[in-house]
């Protein structure tokens, strides 16, 4: 129960230390409260705080956000159309529950958007603090065998990995497929032991990145992808997505 908590006051945290990069001294800022919304509802999602087929009740949402309806409705269109929820007429909003398809195609952008981070390279790239954070508080986590905690420092590793694109763009496309990963993630029935397996694939790929091997570093991704893929195939075969 004291974990339950604690999850719930870093979340409130992280909500309010959000908000307030959007709306600093009172006013919004050209992005708009709607856009926030949507942030802070992808971002609880990729953080785990809601699960596959979880109802979101409007009342308690906007609550939660401090948001109003229409913003809220805005916001769950926008998640609909990046397929992070489901919209069912007179049943209310879900979130989406993943298909082995989705899985497949997940790791299809992800070999584009990771390996490109990385092909090419001459040397140690710049900006890998932030997979070296991410490495720190995997370990913190898995010291806590706090699964939820590991497979957010997990995503955090690879959205670094992305980040070595330098784009903007790829950084916000990769901000969605973190979000649909999380969703991905939750079908597996040990996700403590699926996660931990990756971690020593983790340090590998930093390793290589900071001595400056490009290559090995994108051959060492790809075969995480292909191991990870086909674990979660396996687990979203044995548990077919309902509704979504």
């Amino acid at each position: 129960m004291g974990h339950d908590v604690t999850v719930r006051q870093d979340a409130d945290a992280r909500t309010e230390e959000r908000k307030a990069a959007v709306v600093g001294g009172g006013r919004p800022k050209p992005q708009g409260i709607a856009e926030w919304a949507v942030a802070e509802l992808r971002a609880r999602i990729a953080d785990g705080e809601f699960a596959p087929g979880a109802r979101l009740v409007e009342d308690e949402v906007c609550e939660l956000l401090g948001v109003s309806r229409n913003t809220l409705r805005e916001a769950f269109r926008l998640l609909a159309h990046e397929r992070l929820l489901v919209q069912h007429h007179n049943r209310g909003v879900f979130v989406r529950e993943l298909t082995a398809e989705d899985v497949a195609d997940l790791y299809r952008v992800r070999r584009l958007v990771e390996l490109s981070a990385v092909q090419g390279l001459q040397g140690r790239p710049d900006g890998l603090e932030r997979m070296a954070e991410a490495m720190a508080e995997a370990e913190v986590a898995e010291a806590r065998q706090d699964w939820r905690a590991l497979g957010t420092a997990n995503l955090h590793f690879h959205q670094g990995l992305a980040a070595l694109t330098g784009s903007a763009r790829v950084d916000e496309l990769m901000a969605r497929i973190i979000a649909e990963l999380r969703l991905a993630f939750q079908a597996m029935d040990d996700p403590f032991a699926f996660h931990r397996r990756y971690l020593e694939r983790n340090r590998l790929i930093l390793r290589l990145l900071e001595a400056g091997e490009g290559g090995a570093a994108a051959t060492a991704i790809a075969e995480y992808l292909d191991e990870a893929e086909d674990e979660l195939l396996k687990a979203h075969r044995r548990k077919p997505a309902e509704g979504g």
